[in-house]
């Protein structure tokens, strides 16, 4: 066996064993990560199962010793969310459209990206203070709307980077050919671009509910919470917050609301991030 050839032997060996360690540290890895998300998911499902019932979804939040649900938190987080979704979504298109189609003009696409990337990496509780501040002070009292607005400024920055990055997966040729015929440019974007990348756009969308389905800390300080029923004008329940109220409460039966609405929030925010794959994955086989 020539001197190269044994060269050559001790390199593909030395790659093998390089390889195979580092695929036994990421399996390691992988299965260490899954351990704690089972064991949280199993303790969920241990504790949350047993609160969960009708009254869970017909009675309002009771008071200490009393029976009751999460009826009313329930639907304060949905019309909350509903509205920072509306409120947010046609913003952050629109802002994501701006940076594919016309962000190599100017100084104005890039501070919008820098601006997003702020928002984006911001904690939310600086949402939070930031409307309370500037709406709830102003107005003098929490409400739905308030908390609407600080989950519409969560919604914006997630809808704006996945857009953009959408929108530049569609092929050139595809504007290119549409331009040709003759098609202002508005209407390139708005029939041929973005129904390609409708797929992506609402895999977007759906990672926002994601996002701001769970959020405590902007809530404190816009909706605060209401144990009965109320309107947007008024502090408003919602389940982050009661969830947070009740797991530090002394009460057992406030316990066992908690653990059922952490359950409901945690596999709402699973159901969405699964249809944002398979959103994503649909976007993919078109391209």
């Amino acid at each position: 066996m020539s001197q190269s050839t044994q060269r050559n032997n001790a390199i593909y060996a030395r790659r093998r064993l390089v390889n195979g360690f580092n695929m036994l540290a990421a399996t390691l890895a992988m299965g260490f990560g899954l351990f704690w998300l089972f064991w949280i998911l199993w303790t969920l499902l241990q504790h949350g199962l047993s609160g969960l019932s009708a009254d869970v979804f017909t009675q309002i939040t009771p008071p200490p010793g009393s029976a009751g649900g999460l009826a009313n938190a329930i639907a304060g987080s949905l019309q909350m969310t509903f509205f920072g979704i509306l409120f947010g979504t046609p913003i952050g298109i629109l802002a994501g459209v701006y940076l594919a189609e016309y962000g190599e003009r100017g100084w104005l696409a890039p501070a919008t990206r820098f601006i997003n990337d702020i928002l984006l990496s911001a904690p939310s509780i600086v949402i939070g203070l930031f409307v309370y501040e500037v709406y709830v002070v102003s107005v003098g009292h929490f409400s739905g709307w308030a908390g609407s607005m600080a989950l519409a400024l969560l919604v914006i920055p997630v809808v704006v980077r996945t857009t953009e990055n959408m929108l530049r997966l569609v092929p050139n040729s595809l504007r290119e050919a549409a331009i040709a015929l003759g098609a202002p440019q508005w209407k390139v974007i708005m029939y041929v671009t973005l129904r390609a990348a409708k797929a992506g756009v609402i895999t977007g969308i759906l990672l926002a509910v994601a996002r701001i389905s769970g959020e405590t800390a902007p809530l404190l300080f816009t909706a605060l919470n209401n144990q009965f029923w109320s309107n947007m004008n008024q502090p408003m329940a919602n389940l982050p917050i009661v969830i947070f109220q009740f797991a530090m409460s002394p009460y057992e039966d406030w316990h066992a609301l908690a653990w059922a609405g952490a359950l409901l929030i945690t596999f709402s925010v699973l159901t969405l991030n699964i249809l944002a794959r398979w959103f994503a994955s649909k976007n993919n086989s078109t391209h």
